[in-house]
């Protein structure tokens, strides 16, 4: 297993990888803010940005969508609909009144009986810019948060918190305009809609659509940066490029490539753990509990010191995949369905393909991603049994269980921890290890007693 944090790794290798989890909140093509990243450096390099102007708008593109997340259960239930694809389909909606009615009408209650749809596009014509105001508010707010605590400037938080504000004064969450509007959110709202469109459908489609929204939504001289570079060969080689990601690596300025200590590295895992907890009311501490009963069966089991650590990172970040599952799915108060069930299946193989990107995680991305295996073979997602399951699997599918068992569901409520002990032991040598498990009713004496909701056995 990983111990150590390459001295020299960049910052910049850290968030890129994470970037990609920030995509799937946002129902978006993989590499989404990357390619983002790489259309706003380029027009910050047009207007003529310092280098620490530079800094600090790399880290505003790629963080653009930290706060996505905590809107993802409101989306689904003022609008009926898959939180994924409305987000995606909503980048796409032009400037008119027209516009925004077809949205509505096409996603509003998507799926859902005609009468349903029919009301809750009433409803949705009637307060939806009330509904707008809230769920831009919750999300500028929360990546403005996320920004401080990866401790980013505040003019990094403030260019994410003010994304989607317009240049005449249209957009939300305060109605901001022109100079008002911070420039690192002018130049990531106008790399954001570049990028829909180019991938979408084309690079010539993408300028016509900014063109268009010139004095409207983009500062103008802005519109005028995109357009000359986008004249540029390199620029459009880049765009869609295998590797976009080195691309924008090797954009990056000379103070991206800080190194990451081990105490920076934990606050950045914790932030993304917030980040995956966050779409959910049913997930809020999730990561967090599931990290602090991990290190302490581990403790228990006599693991060393900094092989706990490094599992509690692991641990925090064991559910990132869910951030590509649909609120209407992962809320749902009902049984799942056959194709629900095989959507939830996918997220530990998500959680395994991110971590992969980030090489610390290079071992322990196979232990995150295997959770939801069990001893018999049954789990998935990939039918893992017996001694292919790691003891770090193994504890941290412990501490996922005691937690998915203790905590509230939309189906049911909590569980006391006697009986959640008595169901887990019930699955011992299927999908629970009896040496965590020993080593868990053991661990539950230690905890705060904030973690202790339930009566301890």
């Amino acid at each position: 297993m990983q111990t150590t944090i390459d001295p020299v790794m960049p910052l910049s290798e850290l968030m890129l990888a994470l970037t990609m989890a920030l995509d799937m909140t946002e129902g978006q093509p993989p590499e989404h803010c990357i390619r983002c990243c790489w259309i706003g450096m380029h027009i910050g390099e047009e207007i003529g940005l310092t280098e620490q102007q530079l800094y600090d708008l790399f880290f505003t593109l790629l963080l653009k969508d930290a706060g996505c997340s905590s809107n993802a259960a409101r989306i689904c239930e003022l609008y009926l609909a898959d939180d994924l694809t409305f987000k995606r389909n909503y980048k796409t909606v032009g400037t008119s009144l027209s516009s925004a009615i077809n949205f509505v009408v096409k996603n509003a209650g998507a799926g859902q009986s005609w009468m349903t749809r029919i009301s809750t596009t009433i409803d949705i014509l009637k307060n939806g810019t009330n509904y707008a105001q809230e769920l831009i508010e919750t999300r500028c707010t929360r990546g403005a948060e996320v920004a401080r605590e990866l401790r980013f400037s505040e003019d990094v938080a403030q260019g994410v918190h003010s994304l989607d504000e317009h240049w005449d004064g249209s957009g939300k969450p305060e109605q901001l305009k022109h100079e008002q509007i911070p420039l690192y959110s002018r130049i990531a709202l106008l790399a954001q809609v570049a990028d829909v469109f180019q991938f979408e459908h084309d690079l010539s489609t993408a300028l016509d659509e900014v063109k268009s929204r010139s004095g409207k939504w983009f500062d103008p001289r802005l519109v005028d940066a995109f357009v000359s570079v986008s004249q540029q060969l390199a620029f459009c080689q880049g765009l869609n490029a295998n590797d976009i990601c080195q691309r924008v690596m090797n954009l990056a300025p000379a103070q991206v490539s800080i190194s990451v200590n081990d105490e920076y590295f934990d606050c950045i895992v914790t932030a993304f753990g917030k980040i995956v907890d966050s779409k959910s009311p049913y997930t809020a501490g999730h990561s967090e509990r599931v990290a602090v009963y991990t290190d302490l069966i581990a403790e228990e089991l006599g693991i060393e010191e900094n092989e706990r650590k490094w599992l509690k990172r692991a641990a925090l970040l064991h559910d990132l995949g869910k951030l590509g599952i649909s609120n209407t799915i992962l809320d749902k108060p009902d049984k799942l369905n056959d194709e629900e069930w095989e959507a939830v299946k996918t997220h530990s193989a998500l959680t395994e393909q991110i971590l992969l990107q980030i090489s610390p995680f290079q071992s322990l991305a196979k232990i995150a991603g295997a959770h939801h295996e069990k001893l018999d073979g049954t789990g998935y997602p990939k039918r893992l049994s017996g001694d292919e399951i790691s003891l770090m699997t193994r504890i941290i599918t412990t501490a996922d269980i005691f937690d998915a068992i203790t905590a509230e569901r939309p189906y049911r409520g909590a569980i006391p921890i006697p009986k959640t002990l008595q169901i887990m032991e019930e699955n011992l040598h299927t999908a629970i290890d009896e040496r965590c498990f020993n080593a868990l009713k053991i661990a539950i004496h230690k905890l705060p007693s904030h973690y202790l909701s339930s009566e301890v056995a």
